[in-house]
Parts: structure tokens; C-alpha cells; sequence
């Protein structure tokens, strides 16, 4: 479970997981996946510069709507979840469990709905297809009955220049 449609996850960190979960939804790796972060004082590690645009961004959001900003430059990254323009897109996740699971790690982890690729996000955990479940190392016990149904996050993408673009509202 995320803070919004349940989701496939690995280290952010490690190309041959990052890879894996490509291989697992069945989708080209040209099509970048997200990261989660479990506050926004860490963003610095992944990015050359984050931009000002982004925190006041981050802070006009904070307790709405989760919203994924793409940023450019990313670094410290599996260089196989990011885009061409070496860009990736990072939420900082409220969700109590995939917040303590980037605590444990220590490390930002891969959130991608867990769907194969093409097909509608999983928005409660009875959605999910039964041959992904056999297709991950292990499915979470977390959150399961929970039928609230919750919505993928708003995306922007802020270029160099600090332009924003919305990408989905």
C-alpha cells in the first residue's frame, strides 16, 4: 500500500531490482518509475540542486492531495529508473507503512502501481492482478481489507529553468 493506488516497490538504489520490477509489469524501462522518499530534508541526496520552485511547491501541498514532482538532475539513483533527460520523479510519501519502510532501508524505494503495464492501478488490494502477486518476492499483510479507494498523486515536472509543467492534476 502507498499513500495512494497500491503499488510494486524495491530499493530506488539498485538497478538489478529496479530491472526486475520493469521485467515484472512487463513494461519498457524508457518509461521511468517514481521514487518515494520518506521526508523532504533528504531530497538533497538526489539531485544536483533542488530547485526553490520545489519547496514552496512541497510546502503549499503539504496534508492535500500527494503530489510527484519530477525533478531534473537526479543522482544517487539506479541509473535504470531514470529518464532519458536524466530526470525522475520523487513523492514524499505521509503513508505510515511505506514511510517506515524508506526509514528502515534508508534508502528511497521504487513506488509503481501494481498493475501490469497498460492495465488500470490497482486502487485497493482485491484489484490486483492474482499472476503479479505470484510474480513479486513478497506482497505485504498491510492494509489489505482497506477499501478505501485512493487516486494516483498529482504530477508536476520542473525543468532547469524552474518552469513548472503540470503533468496530471
Amino acid at each position: 500500500p502507498t499513500d495512494t493506488v497500491w503499488g510494486i516497490g524495491c530499493d530506488a538504489t539498485n538497478a538489478a531490482a529496479v530491472s526486475r520490477v520493469y521485467e515484472i509489469k512487463r513494461r519498457i524501462d524508457s518509461k521511468a518509475m517514481l521514487v518515494l522518499l520518506d521526508g523532504a530534508g533528504k531530497l538533497q541526496g538526489y539531485m544536483q540542486q533542488v530547485p526553490e520552485t520545489a519547496w514552496m511547491l512541497l510546502e503549499a501541498t503539504e496534508g492535500q492531495r500527494p503530489l510527484t514532482i519530477i525533478y531534473p538532475n537526479a543522482r544517487n539513483l539506479a541509473p535504470n529508473l531514470l529518464a532519458e533527460d536524466g530526470s525522475v520523479g520523487i513523492r514524499i510519501t505521509q503513508e505510515p507503512f511505506t514511510k517506515a519502510l524508506c526509514e528502515q532501508l534508508h534508502r528511497p524505494i521504487v513506488s509503481t502501481s501494481a498493475n501490469f503495464s497498460g492495465e488500470p492501478a490497482a486502487k485497493i488490494f482485491s484489484d490486483i492482478c492474482p499472476e503479479l502477486l505470484e510474480a513479486v518476492d513478497y506482497v505485504c499483510e498491510f492494509r489489505r481489507d482497506d477499501t478505501t479507494s485512493h487516486q494516483p498523486s498529482a504530477i508536476v515536472k520542473i525543468d532547469e529553468k524552474e518552469r513548472i509543467t503540470i503533468i496530471r492534476s
